[in-house]
Parts: C-alpha cells; sequence; structure tokens
C-alpha cells in the first residue's frame, strides 16, 4: 500500500490536505508578514518581528555583500569601479546558475554533487557539436542537444535517487566521476575551442559571455522589463484586493517596484560607462538578460505551481507529503532534472566563457560542486530542505564571485581565497542552524 501511495497522481493531493500544514518547516509554512498587514508600518513590525525569531531571510547575505563591498573597496580602490563591477556580475553568473541548480536538490532535503561536471558536459557538448570539422550544428540546435543530454543525466539520478532509493550522495557522487571520465573521452585529449570569427556558430556562443547591447538597447530593455513587470505585480495585488484577499498593502507594492526599479538604473548605468582602456566598450552584456530569464522562470516555478509547492512540502516533511498524496518519487526526479538542466545552462555559459576547453579545465570544474553548495548556503537555503528560493542562488553567487575577484585584485594566492570561501560557507552553516533554532516553537 506504501508504494501504491507514493505514486499517487499529483492532482490528486490538492483536495486531500493543505501542504502548508503538511511542512511546517518549510519556507512554504513560513507565513509571510504581508498576509497580515494592513499598512507598510505593521509590515516593517511583522517583519522585525520574524527576524527576532530566527527567520532572517536574505538580509544576512545582503548585509554580507555590504561587507564585502566595503571591505574590498577601502584595500582596493578599482573593486567598485565599473570595468570590474562588470566583471564581477559576469564572473559570477556561473556560480548563481550552479547554486540555482543545487538549491532545487536541497530544497528536497537531498544534494547533487555532480553539477559541476554536468557543467562540464555541457559545455564541451555544445563545443563540440558546432565544430565545423566535425558535425557542424547550427548553434540553437547544439545548445538544444546539450541541454537534453544534461536533464537525461538528471533523470538519470532522479529515478535511482527517488525509485531505487539510493542516497542523494553516492548517486551523484558517482555521476560526478563517471561524467569526469565521459567528458575527457568527448574531449579526445584535444583542445576544443568556438573562437573562431569565420564560423557563425561559434561566434554565437562566444557571444553569449562577451557581447553586449548598445547603450540604447540597453535602456530601452529595462525600460520594457520595468513596465513589464510592475504592471504584473500591481494588477496580481489589486486584483487580490478587490477580490477580498490576502495581499501586501499598496505601498509596500510600490516600494517594491521602486527599490526594483532603482536597481535595474544603477545596472544598467553602470554597465554603460565605456570599461575599456582604450576603445569602447560599453552596454549590458547579453549574460544578464540570460541568468535573469532563468531565475525568473524558475522562481516562478517554486513560489506560483502546485509542483513548488510539492517541493517545499517534500522538503519540510516528506512523510507528511506523502500522506497528502503527493507522488514523491515524480517529485523527487524532476527535481534532480530541473537541477542537471540549469547546470547545463551554466555549461553552456561556461564554454562561452573559457572559449577553449581542455582536459584541465573539465578537472577543474570538480570544484565547481563545492562552490555551488557554498553560494546555496550563504545566500540563505537550507542544508535541512524545504527553505529556500532562486534568488538565494543569485545573492549566493555574488558573495562568492565578489570573494574571489576581490580576493584576486590584492593578489592573494588561490588557496587562500579557498581557505576565505570556506570560513564565509561555516559562518553562513552556523547561521542557518542557529536561525532553525529559534524558528522552533518553544514548549
Amino acid at each position: 500500500m506504501a508504494g501504491r501511495e507514493n505514486d499517487a497522481p499529483i492532482a490528486a493531493a490538492e483536495p486531500l490536505v493543505d501542504l502548508t500544514a503538511a511542512a511546517p518547516g518549510s519556507a512554504a509554512a513560513e507565513v509571510p508578514p504581508e498576509l497580515l498587514a494592513q499598512s507598510l508600518g505593521e509590515y516593517l513590525r511583522a517583519w522585525l518581528q520574524r527576524i527576532r525569531n530566527g527567520e532572517s531571510g536574505v538580509l544576512p547575505v545582503l548585509l554580507g555583500i555590504i561587507v564585502v563591498a566595503v571591505a574590498f573597496q577601502i584595500a582596493n580602490g578599482k573593486f567598485l569601479s565599473p570595468q570590474n563591477l562588470v566583471n564581477l556580475f559576469e564572473q559570477s553568473t556561473i556560480y548563481m546558475l550552479l547554486a540555482i541548480a543545487e538549491i532545487f536538490a536541497l530544497l528536497l532535503g537531498e544534494i547533487d554533487l555532480s553539477v559541476g561536471l554536468v557543467m562540464g558536459l555541457g559545455a564541451v557538448l555544445v563545443a563540440e557539436l558546432v565544430q565545423p570539422g566535425g558535425l557542424g550544428l547550427p548553434w540553437w540546435v547544439a545548445i538544444i542537444l546539450a541541454l537534453l543530454v544534461c536533464s537525461a543525466v538528471g533523470l538519470i539520478q532522479g529515478t535511482m535517487v527517488a525509485r531505487l532509493k539510493m542516497p542523494s550522495f553516492i548517486v551523484t557522487l558517482g555521476g560526478l566521476l563517471v561524467l569526469e571520465g565521459v567528458c575527457i573521452i568527448v574531449l579526445g585529449g584535444s583542445l576544443v575551442g568556438i573562437g573562431n570569427s569565420h564560423y557563425n556558430n561559434e561566434v554565437v556562443l562566444y557571444d553569449l559571455f562577451y557581447g553586449k547591447f548598445s547603450t540604447l538597447v540597453s535602456w530601452i530593455l529595462l525600460a520594457v522589463v520595468v513596465v513589464v513587470a510592475a504592471s504584473w505585480v500591481w494588477l496580481r495585488d489589486s486584483r487580490r484586493r478587490r477580490s477580498g484577499l490576502v495581499a501586501p498593502p499598496a505601498s509596500l507594492t510600490v516600494l517594491k517596484i521602486a527599490v526594483a526599479v532603482v536597481a535595474g538604473v544603477v545596472v544598467v548605468a553602470v554597465c554603460n560607462v565605456n570599461r575599456a582602456h582604450f576603445g569602447t566598450i560599453e552596454g549590458l552584456p547579453y549574460i544578464i538578460p540570460i541568468v535573469l530569464v532563468v531565475v525568473v522562470a524558475w522562481t516562478f516555478l517554486l513560489q506560483r505551481t502546485r509542483f513548488g509547492r510539492y517541493v517545499y512540502a517534500i522538503g519540510g516533511n516528506p512523510e507528511a507529503a506523502r500522506r497528502a498524496g503527493v507522488s514523491l518519487p515524480k517529485i523527487r526526479t524532476w527535481g534532480f532534472v530541473l537541477a542537471s538542466l540549469t547546470a547545463g545552462i551554466a555549461g553552456v555559459l561556461f564554454a562561452s566563457w573559457q572559449v577553449s576547453l581542455t582536459t584541465n579545465v573539465i578537472k577543474d570544474a570538480n570544484g565547481y560542486v563545492l562552490l555551488a553548495v557554498a553560494a546555496a548556503v550563504i545566500g540563505g537555503t537550507s542544508l535541512f530542505g524545504g527553505r529556500g528560493k532562486t534568488i538565494h542562488g543569485v545573492l549566493g553567487g555574488l558573495v562568492i564571485g565578489g570573494i574571489y575577484n576581490g580576493l584576486f585584485l590584492l593578489g592573494v594566492s588561490s588557496e587562500w581565497i579557498d581557505v576565505v570561501v570556506a570560513l564565509v560557507l561555516l559562518a553562513a552553516g552556523t547561521i542557518d542552524v542557529l536561525s532553525r533554532r529559534g524558528a522552533q516553537p518553544r514548549a
């Protein structure tokens, strides 16, 4: 009977039980202040109360970003220069995407140690598939095929974890080792590059990381994104208020939109500064809207869909979720598929960033899985499952990228950079543990 319950259709779960009650420790069960607040003042008081109760949200990582920025700017006045800030964000995108990939596993109370090598596999495949001396496929076909293969890796690993009940640590560790060998075999011991300007497919892949919009197009894109996002948020909250449903205060909605607008203007203004020592390099890099699309899509999936509610419910209390009718094997399998798909997207960008791929680069990809876990946890995702958002991967990746970038500017050797990242990770893990203790109800 238990096996039949595990495979119950997803659609049957909705009427059986409230999943927020099934996962009391998950993010889905946290009651946001806006559910009770009727004004901005009430919201702020409720928010402060949540912090005192141990639910600090993204506040620690935001403070961490400020500390990192101020400290490195004092140590080296070039840290906050437009040129370095753009480079910092571009290089942090890989950490961000890998952290988001890891978050899918962490939310389920699992771990995926293979995301770094899945990224390597995606990079190798997309570079090999466009080679004019090989298959010479169009760039978009190469990207689709690479992402499908990466997703298949997640499907295999997810099936082993969800259906065969194997520990995710063992399954993905084995996947890591297998994929490292597969990547090296695919490379054939030679260098594979995408930097040949005579082939359009290689040029397109190269521009994914290094290409940029003109300054005018950058401002137009910002205006379009702001209008669409602001209209959607305002209309959604207004519709909920008219329908008598819980919604944040109108003043809070306006404040969120204003903060988003200011942040967008700052980013575009910085990117539009000429960053070249000679000539002209200015404009919004292509990679920023690419990552933004991924973040928005996965945020919507996790926060606004039934699948997302089930993910949080399983991470918070898998037995309660199972009794509610959720198909644990199906949701867990899809979690690993999405983790590998996101890592594959990072792989396409990684190939564009590296331009030339060698066996040494693939071996170095092993270290990225540790940085992915570190970025996710530093950003605020819980190692215990059921709590985390895609924005945590973005913020954590920015912290990791900032530390690497700042220490590199100071001429610090790589081994000491790893030590600093490890210390930050331990601090984030400590905050996670303490916040969970503080959030537990007192007897």
